[in-house]
Parts: C-alpha cells; sequence; structure tokens
C-alpha cells in the first residue's frame, strides 16, 4: 500500500504490521466470509431494509440476493443495533465500543451521523481484513472526514489506522498477548463500560482460545456486554446441512459445539466467567422488531419459501452476556411465539 498523502494523515509504516501472524489452514475462508456478508449487507440497503450511507463504498457488488437472505441479515442488523441502542442509552456515550472480526462493518460510520456519541471505538480483524478497509478510508473523504476532528490526527500504517475516538487494527484474536498490545495501542480504557460486538466471529475460533478469549476479556474489563451473533442448533438435519456447506468452502467452525443450542450458547459465557448471558433465536428477534417496521421491509419484496426463512431465522441466535449487574438488564422485547411469525410470513 503506498503511504497517504491526504492532509492531516501521518504514515506509521510499521507500527501495526503484523508479519508474525502465522495463518491457520483454514484462516483464508473464514476471512472470504466477510465479503460474502458485506455482498449480503449491500444488497438488502440498496432494496431499503435499511440506511447505510457507507456500505457502498466498502462493496461493489451489485449481485441480487435471494429475499430469505435480505430478510435475515435485516434481522440480524436491527437486533445487534437494538442491543448497542439499549447500551448507548444506559451508558450516556461514556463507553466503548470494540468490535471483534469486524470486517467491513460500518457501525461507527453510521453512529457519527446520531446523536449517540462514544469515547472510543476499536475495530479488529485479520490484518489482510483491516490492510483493505484501511484502503478504502484511506481513499476516500467522506469516511476520513468522519474520523478526523480539527484537532486529531489520523495515523495509518498498512493494516492499522489510529484516529482520535476510532481505532482499526490487524490482530489474530487467538493471540492474547497481540490483542492486548492493540488494545493498548487503542488507548483502551479497561474501568470504562464496554460492549463488545461479535458477528459469526467467535464459530471459527478453536473452543480453547474462545474460552482464553472471553475468560481474559471477563478478568480485564470491570462491566462489560458482549453480544454474539451467530448458528444455533447446529445439531439437526437443517444444522448438518449449514455445516456441510461451510466446510466445503473451507471453514472447519472450531467452535461449533457452543452452536448446538441456545444453552450452550449461553454456557459459553458462564463458564468463561461472565455474571451471567441470555440467547434467543432469530425468530424471537424478528418478532421483536416493530411491527410497522416489518410490515415495511416485508412489502419490499415477495417472499416464496416462507419456510425457507423460518428454518434460517431457527438456525442463528442473538445472545447478550454481561460482566458485573449494571447491565444484566439490556434485553430484546420479545414475543417467541413460532406462530405469530409464520402467520406474518404466510404458512399455513
Amino acid at each position: 500500500m503506498e503511504p497517504p498523502t491526504t492532509g492531516g494523515i501521518a504514515s506509521a509504516a510499521t507500527a501495526g504490521n503484523s508479519s508474525t501472524h502465522k495463518f491457520h489452514p483454514c484462516d483464508e475462508a473464514v476471512i472470504a466470509t466477510n465479503d460474502d456478508a458485506s455482498d449480503c449487507k449491500r444488497c438488502a440497503v440498496r432494496l431499503g431494509y435499511w440506511k447505510d450511507d457507507y456500505i457502498g463504498y466498502f462493496v461493489r457488488n451489485q449481485e441480487r440476493k435471494a429475499p430469505e437472505i435480505n430478510r435475515g441479515y435485516f434481522a440480524r442488523v436491527k437486533g445487534v443495533e437494538m442491543c448497542v441502542e439499549k447500551f448507548l442509552k444506559k451508558t450516556s456515550g461514556n463507553c466503548q465500543i470494540i468490535n471483534l472480526g469486524c470486517g467491513f462493518d460500518t457501525l461507527y460510520f453510521r453512529l457519527r451521523d446520531t446523536a449517540h456519541q462514544v469515547k472510543n471505538f476499536i475495530e479488529l480483524d485479520f490484518p489482510t481484513v483491516t490492510a483493505r478497509k484501511c484502503y478504502t478510508i484511506k481513499r476516500n473523504k467522506a469516511l476520513l472526514a468522519r474520523i478526523h476532528d480539527e484537532d486529531g490526527e489520523v495515523r495509518l500504517s498498512p493494516t492499522d489506522l489510529h484516529g482520535p475516538s476510532y481505532h482499526l487494527m490487524g490482530v489474530d484474536l487467538r493471540n492474547l498477548d497481540e490483542v492486548d498490545n492493540k488494545l493498548q495501542q487503542a488507548e483502551v480504557d479497561y474501568t470504562l463500560p464496554t460492549i463488545f460486538l461479535a458477528e459469526c466471529v467467535l464459530v471459527y475460533i478453536e473452543a480453547q482460545n474462545c474460552r482464553n478469549l472471553l475468560q481474559w476479556i471477563a478478568q480485564k474489563f470491570q462491566a462489560a456486554v458482549f453480544v454474539n451473533y451467530e448458528q444455533v442448533n447446529m445439531n439437526d438435519r437443517f444444522g448438518e446441512v449449514m455445516l456441510n456447506n461451510l466446510r466445503g468452502r473451507g471453514c472447519s467452525l472450531a467452535g461449533v459445539e457452543s452452536c448446538l443450542s441456545l444453552e450452550t450458547q449461553r454456557n459459553r459465557f458462564k463458564d468463561s466467567g461472565w455474571s451471567g448471558a441470555r440467547a434467543w433465536d432469530m425468530v424471537q428477534v424478528y418478532e421483536s422488531i416493530s411491527a410497522a417496521e416489518r410490515q415495511r421491509i416485508e412489502r419490499l419484496e415477495m417472499l416464496d419459501e416462507g419456510e425457507l426463512l423460518l428454518q434460517l431465522f431457527q438456525h442463528y441466535c442473538l445472545v447478550v452476556a454481561w460482566l458485573g449487574l449494571a447491565f444484566q438488564d439490556i434485553d430484546i422485547t420479545c414475543v417467541p411465539v413460532v406462530e405469530e411469525l409464520m402467520s406474518s410470513l404466510n404458512i399455513d
């Protein structure tokens, strides 16, 4: 990557250069899932499922996805956003957000367009992913303008970007010494309320490494919330088909043992030193979205395979875990009735 030339940006060519990163055999396939997820989000945004003025900078693909996929990503994005919004309201912005396996997620930029502001926003992913994200941000003034302020400098290396309150860094989440070092570079405050976000990330991390990461967070941070979106009910026939499809693409799903049920999802956190956890499948999450909003997006496309969407919703979940008592009431207001969803999908 050529050295940056935009005003107000300093190059740090060696800082954050993760030459010591050693790939596991399936890492490349896992990295590719970011492109898939980003393409899907871009498609749904173009069709009007939700507003995102920034995803188009990172994804150019115009391929149209199936309505079930678009509706699934709508539920995913809205579910995470509901939890983030409740956390921000409770903390009045006196908090940090740490996005694990961030990919091309645009939450930081979208939050900058709202009244919600946070003390620090940190994004971590494989260096090959953050290098592409850094390059895109550097090349687009609309993105840089959201990071840069009059007094602050934006520092860039090939894989890392540091702004006054935004930090994007390449790291292997399985290497806790490296994670600790990167968070220190980002001026993390371990005493500040912090929300961790992970969308289909932990499932690709070996169980012991995942346990080590969650235990490390529980030991380092005083008050935190973890919002985790990923697969669930992987031990039935539909789950086996999903697993085989991912394995066929080279993804081993090393952490799939925690994705067998909502209980195993909760226990992953409880067994790693977290105070508590709740979990909902995406049927429940979708029902928690306002009826008006659901009706709006259901008019965007005809849904031929309502049964398929129902099965997809039953095999993904949202988990909220917490440290301490301050955030144990972050919840979704859900109506866990499958029949209501089936009715809204026009399934007899």
